[in-house]
């Protein structure tokens, strides 16, 4: 029988709302449809505003052996915790990096856009966070999204100047054209597929890439949903646009659910995923997919490069982006979302895929 969870991984299921000890609320959270729109967010600052991030060094990524490096096929790096007198800083769910993994573009499950700059060390390591601002998604209106209800911003694609964002609860997918006001922009809705409009809620699109025009598929965007499942019971995904729309599955293991994606720079795609379990415990694991093997009606597989448990520093990790460094070496960065818990915590992570 499986060890039942420990401590630290019941009061993270709690501060996730994952264990839900009242029936009533959890059918509520599981329903198929959304209640009614909520209130604008209290989280959702009501224009730009710029922030101190502090941030302090996590000397190493396994608890229980300071000196190991290397986790699948990953090595790691460095790390930060992050935290701010800001409110609204918190419950980042989205990670984007520019080419050289300076410049980064977030958003927390509020609606919120968080920009800034990475700052490296002497040796490339991250030391802290600078240039910070934080702004509210504007719809077409120029009111912040958060206000008719449709907080749960969970993903980003970026396009050139275009940045795609998906709203999970609401199951919709929002377009910002940065070079018409940056984080100011307002944004469009997509035409989506049917189908995405009846996955099931706070399940919806959790993972999002655009692959580049110059590679099979150019164009597309590939949306990926948290645990919206068919019935073989794998993870549903779409392809819109691009040469081949149409809908594919990722073939679901171990109770995993999607939390993110990126492309690597050769083309395969990565996904981050997550499982909070009361017998397995928390996991945290990413899986190479081969984009060859993406297409309308396939069911797609890869092995896991990185996995990892409770025995090192994980937290609810929903970011996921990939750059290549002035080395020639490829480098993954992972944000946690907190979900504005005082008992868990904003993470940065940074490793070097090896094999």
């Amino acid at each position: 029988m499986a060890p039942l969870i420990d401590r630290r991984s019941l009061l993270f299921l709690m501060s996730t709302g994952l264990l839900l000890t009242d029936p009533s609320a959890a059918r509520a959270r599981f329903a198929t449809h959304a209640p009614e729109q909520p209130p604008p967010d209290e989280l959702t600052p009501p224009a730009a505003v710029s922030i101190t991030v502090n941030a302090r060094h996590v000397a190493s990524f396994d608890l229980r052996d300071r000196s190991r490096t290397r986790f699948g096929s990953l090595a790691f790096r460095s790390g930060l915790i992050l935290t701010s007198s800001f409110r609204g800083f918190g419950g980042l769910s989205s990670l984007r990096l520019d080419s050289k993994g300076q410049q980064f573009i977030s958003a927390s499950d509020k609606g919120t856009w968080f920009t800034g700059r990475i700052v490296y060390g002497t040796v490339g390591e991250m030391v802290g966070l600078a240039d910070v601002e934080a702004a509210p998604m504007l719809g077409q209106d120029g009111r912040p999204i958060a206000a008719r209800g449709w907080f749960d911003t969970e993903s980003i694609a970026l396009d050139r100047s275009l940045v795609y964002v998906g709203i999970e609860r609401a199951n919709r997918i929002m377009r910002f054209e940065f070079d018409k006001g940056y984080i100011g922009a307002r944004g469009e809705e997509v035409e989506v597929p049917a189908a995405i409009r009846g996955l099931p809620f706070n399940r919806g699109v959790e993972a999002m890439v655009v692959v580049p025009r110059d590679r099979p598929l150019g164009g597309a965007l590939i949306a990926i949903s948290e645990r919206g499942l068919d019935t073989g019971r794998n993870i549903i995904a779409f392809l819109i646009g691009g040469p081949s729309p149409g809908r594919f599955a990722i073939h679901r293991t171990e109770n995993f659910d999607v939390s993110d994606a990126c492309l690597l720079p050769a083309g395969d795609l990565l996904i981050l995923e997550r499982k909070f379990s009361l017998t397995g415990g928390i996991g945290v694991r990413i899986r190479r997919i081969k984009i060859d093997a993406i297409a309308p009606g396939a069911l797609v597989d890869g092995p896991s490069i990185f996995d990892a448990d409770l025995g090192q520093e994980i937290d609810n990790f929903e970011g996921l982006s990939a750059f290549v460094n002035d080395d020639g070496e490829v480098v993954l960065t992972l944000v946690s979302d907190d979900n504005f818990s005082l008992i868990q915590r904003t993470l940065l992570m940074q490793f070097t895929l090896v094999d």
